[in-house]
């Protein structure tokens, strides 16, 4: 095997798919990455038996063949090496000769008949553009939990009908939900699935560009984009009526400016000990937020905002809140109370048309 291909691109290539590379591997092959030249491709692959992903680049292949490669080392030096200089990797023997500039590495290779056959990509169903999917992705997978004791509060549910798609996380404590419009496959198609968030958010973070395709089918999810391509193996489709929660009798509404809003939790939030409360005080024209009071001190902000409703004092965790609030891409953000000690509903302030994103958090008990 002997290929030759651009510094930047094999560097940008081995640390995505490096980054499916388990922690812990269940054996000793899985820390490699499977590098495979024929053509004018090299194809870098990953697999764990629950995520496989896989980079295809442009590659000058003189002798064509497969190798594995210890995955993790490899990045590490892919991501060294000199700029503006051509990268040319060679079997020899058990040993992988990596050459850039004066620079050269012998890297053992592992048995590559011992690499497992990654799974095929699972049948297409539809496509959105990569910002769409990035941003709904970001605006739910925070509200997802990280407690792996129970899977299915890990996952991001997707809920596919027709061409609108509604992804939702929860942690107990909060639930997120994003809808967005795609291109769908076959018009009414309709499909749910639980895809675990962590996978999910590496996804959306290396599949900006272009246009998302989304697959699924026998209990796996494949999502491809601009040459690269992951499969994840689903949850169990358990999930909540997250819809229920989201749409109940809202008396109390507060329109903020969302940016200074942000601002302000974050500097009050500057004196609040760990897990205490940011306390919203809303009034007529008027928001108080407010902060600390313990052994650090206490800290107070007033922005304007308008008030339909009774006035009300409520308090949230900052971290949730914040969340919640980052999710935000409207200028105003809406905030929907019934009472103090009641979950309330952050949603975008989008005019006459129902908010794509809401986030719902529970409130905190005040002393």
């Amino acid at each position: 095997m002997k290929f030759r291909v651009n510094r930047d691109v094999l560097a940008d290539a081995v640390v995505w798919a490096a980054r499916a590379l388990p922690n812990r591997p269940a054996v000793p092959v899985l820390s490699g990455l499977l590098l495979e030249a024929d053509g004018e491709d090299l194809v870098l692959s990953a697999f764990d038996y629950d995520v496989s992903a896989r980079a295809t680049v442009e590659a000058d292949v003189a002798e064509p063949g497969r190798v594995l490669i210890p995955g993790r080392i490899l990045a590490e030096i892919t991501r060294s090496l000199p700029g503006g200089q051509p990268v040319e990797i060679v079997t020899d023997g058990s040993e992988a000769v990596l050459t850039c500039g004066s620079a050269e590495f012998g890297l053992l290779t592992m048995p590559v008949e011992d690499f497992p056959t990654l799974p095929t990509a699972p049948p297409k169903v539809g496509a959105v553009g990569g910002g769409i999917f990035a941003s709904a992705v970001g605006q739910v997978a925070p509200a997802s939990s990280r407690d792996e004791t129970l899977p299915m509060l890990t996952g991001v549910r997707i809920d596919i009908a027709g061409e609108t798609v509604t992804m939702a996380a929860t942690d107990r404590y909060r639930i997120a939900a994003r809808e967005f419009g795609w291109r769908p496959e076959q018009p009414g198609v309709t499909a749910a699935a639980m895809v675990p968030a962590r996978v999910l958010v590496e996804v959306a973070r290396s599949l900006r560009g272009g246009e998302v395709s989304i697959g699924l089918g026998d209990g796996v999810a494949g999502f491809e984009s601009v040459g690269r391509s992951t499969t994840v193996r689903l949850l169990d489709e358990q999930f909540i009526d997250y819809r229920a929660r989201l749409t109940d009798d809202w008396p109390i509404r507060a329109d903020v400016r969302a940016a200074p809003f942000v601002d302000a939790i974050k500097r009050v939030a500057l004196v609040a000990e760990r897990n205490t409360a940011i306390r919203l005080t809303f009034g007529q024209g008027q928001v108080l937020i407010q902060a600390g009071g313990g052994d650090i001190g206490r800290g107070a902000e007033v922005l304007d905002a308008e008030l339909s409703g009774d006035e009300i004092q409520i308090a949230f965790q900052s971290q949730f809140l914040l969340d919640g609030l980052a999710g935000v891409e409207t200028e105003f953000v809406r905030l929907n109370m019934q009472s103090p000690s009641r979950p309330a509903l952050i949603a975008e302030v989008p005019g006459d048309a129902d908010p794509a994103f809401r986030y719902l958090v529970m409130s905190l008990r005040q002393a």
